[in-house]
């Protein structure tokens, strides 16, 4: 429509032009209808009439021109369509990860002019991490943030760096996904996805309703597993115990219901969620780092235009190293909050080495079930 208007002068808006120019050749027609009816015969002069059709030809030609160019040429910037990709999440409504998300999509925005956003469905508004996946591949969203275990049904050798036993310092979580990344991003665009960062989600901890000293202590506990979680099931099944699997929207009210006792945890999300309020036992030293990504469907990017791509490459990037310094913090934060709140920290400092032999099993039986034991040999290399 832009080219329309450039035909026309900016100090007067097109539309008065064209009413203006209609108004007169009415005007004209309405004189020669006045004169016949009293019988007069309007004198014509040739030359004021030859002009007069000329200009009007001239605007009819430029009023067809600018529909041809409405009707054919691309639409500007600011008249395209706004694109959506729609995006889903287990992290409440007003957590940390909520507002960073937030902030991604308003930077995008912004950056792009408002052609492309991002909204999040969370607080498990579209279902757990399966029906995610379910979901991006069937066209009902077009990302997702999920966790290892989520990022596990796409691509199963990152369940790795969920290996029980080999993070509890978020020096060694980065040497490795750093060593990582490029190999594991290569795999999930081979299954149709676009890796858009790592996200962390917090030291894990074992919250309790009784001491847990050692992996022995959980035999007398009722604890929760994600049934989609194939590394802490196999822990459990180390130990000789038979965990709650319920899924994560499911883990409050079982706690509530006393259905479930005990489950590992970031002390972040305990607080977010509101499990801790259900327990009176944290252990002061994690046990793992808990990490998941965001991920968005491969064709849902490559349909953007180049500039859209770039942005929301180079957003993502800031945002997920934004996330991970603000989750940090924020997690610490939170288990001192837990243990100011009347919940005991117990020390199982004295027992690490029976978790570190249980840990060893479960990574072991896993290897080369749900990643290639080489694989778990350089990773166990570069967490050292």
């Amino acid at each position: 429509m832009a080219a329309f208007w450039a035909f026309f002068s900016p100090s007067q808006p097109p539309r008065d032009v064209i009413e203006s120019s209609l108004r007169g050749a009415v005007h004209g027609q309405a004189e020669g209808y006045r004169a016949s009816a009293s019988g007069r015969v309007p004198h014509r002069d040739p030359g004021r009439v030859l002009m007069k059709r000329r200009i009007f030809v001239t605007i009819l030609a430029v009023v067809m021109m600018g529909f041809a160019v409405v009707g054919t040429g691309p639409e500007p910037v600011d008249a395209q369509e706004t694109i959506t990709l729609r995006m889903a999440s287990l992290a409440p409504r007003g957590s940390p990860w909520d507002r960073a998300f937030r902030a991604w999509g308003n930077t995008l925005s912004q950056q792009t002019n408002g052609r492309l956003r991002l909204h999040f469905y969370v607080g498990g508004a579209q279902g757990d991490e399966r029906d995610y996946i379910r979901k991006m591949e069937s066209g009902q969203l077009d990302g997702a943030v999920i966790t290892t275990a989520g990022l596990g049904q796409i691509v199963r050798p990152t369940l790795v760096l969920s290996a029980p036993g080999l993070f509890t310092e978020y020096s060694k979580i980065d040497r490795v996904r750093a060593a990582l990344s490029s190999e594991f991003t290569a795999q999930f665009e081979d299954a149709g996805f676009k890796f858009m960062g790592w996200g962390d989600v917090g030291r894990a901890r074992f919250f309790s309703n009784r001491e847990i000293h050692g992996p022995s202590d959980l035999r007398q506990t009722r604890p929760w597993a994600r049934p989609d979680d194939p590394i802490i099931n196999q822990f459990y099944s180390v130990i000789g115990v038979s965990p709650q699997r319920l899924g994560v929207n499911e883990l409050l009210p079982g706690l509530q219901t006393g259905r479930v006792d005990a489950f590992p945890a970031p002390a972040l999300a305990a607080v977010s969620l509101q499990w801790f309020q259900h327990v009176t036992h944290v252990t002061q030293q994690a046990s793992s780092i808990v990490i998941g990504a965001t991920v968005i469907k491969k064709d849902k990017v490559d349909a953007l235009p180049e500039d859209l791509q770039n942005a929301l490459m180079e957003t993502s990037l800031r945002a997920h190293a934004a996330l991970n310094r603000s989750i940090r913090r924020a997690d610490d934060r939170a288990y001192q909050a837990i243990i100011s709140r009347n919940v005991t920290a117990v020390d199982i400092s004295a027992h690490q080495a029976e978790w570190d032999r249980v840990t060893q099993q479960t990574r072991q039986r896993l290897a080369g079930r749900l990643y290639p034991a080489d694989l778990l040999r350089r990773v166990e290399r570069l967490a050292r």
